[in-house]
């Protein structure tokens, strides 16, 4: 579709995957009444975003589709699209190839196919980059929207650089606030990271350990 993206009814709807409506779905913030007929109707656009997400994740994870042909061809059919057409924008868009294997639990690769499909659906982007980031937040995708501001990589590289429990803490603290709970933690950190905590903590209480001794003995 073209013209004003804002005008298209997946933005109306704050829909902006266009997702069809099943009352076996309850999506967290559907609007009331649910739909328009045919389409989810939600609270705010950040709430679309993340039903976006979630349902493209479960291609990969239920249905074992991590190609952009496998994942575009169940999410616009033949029957009342041009599949062809849409997959071949959705994989340039993501620079990669039709057949080529995507992680839609990397939030980067995340990203790039939502905001793909996105344009697609609505004739162009109509979402400022902060709106996109919160939906996938919502989504679980917590490094993706803590990388756009710069919090995880700052936070991750003062724990790899300090190696120490004090820098260790500080991630942790930084993270926790935008983080939901800690497997969302160690996601946004990353293994590197997470290697790198248990170093500094490991390091931190044996310096504990040695000085409580320094003082016993003096």
């Amino acid at each position: 579709m073209s013209g004003d993206p804002k005008l298209s009814r997946g933005y109306r709807n704050r829909n902006p995957g266009n997702i069809e409506h099943l009352p076996t779905n309850k999506w967290l913030g559907l609007e009331t009444p649910p739909s328009d007929g045919r389409f989810c109707r939600f609270r705010s656009h950040q709430h679309g975003i993340r039903a976006l997400a979630l349902l493209l994740q479960s291609y990969q994870d239920r249905h074992g589709l991590r190609t952009v042909r496998g994942i575009v061809a169940r999410w616009a059919p033949s029957s009342e699209n041009d599949t062809r057409a849409y997959q071949a924008a959705v994989a340039a868009r993501l620079g990669v190839g039709l057949d080529d294997p995507i992680d839609l639990h990397d939030a980067a690769t995340m990203r790039g196919l939502v905001e793909a499909i996105i344009r697609h659906e609505l004739g162009g982007m109509p979402y400022a980059p902060e709106t996109i980031a919160e939906g996938l937040r919502m989504a679980g995708l917590v490094q993706l929207g803590l990388a756009h501001s710069g919090t995880v990589r700052a936070a991750a590289g003062s724990v790899v650089a300090g190696v120490t429990a004090a820098a260790v803490v500080d991630a942790v603290t930084t993270l926790a606030p935008h983080a939901e709970g800690l497997a969302a933690v160690l996601r946004s950190i990353g293994p590197w990271g997470v290697a790198a905590a248990v170093i500094g903590v490991a390091a931190w209480t044996i310096h504990q350990r040695l000085q409580r001794q320094r003082e016993v003995t003096r």
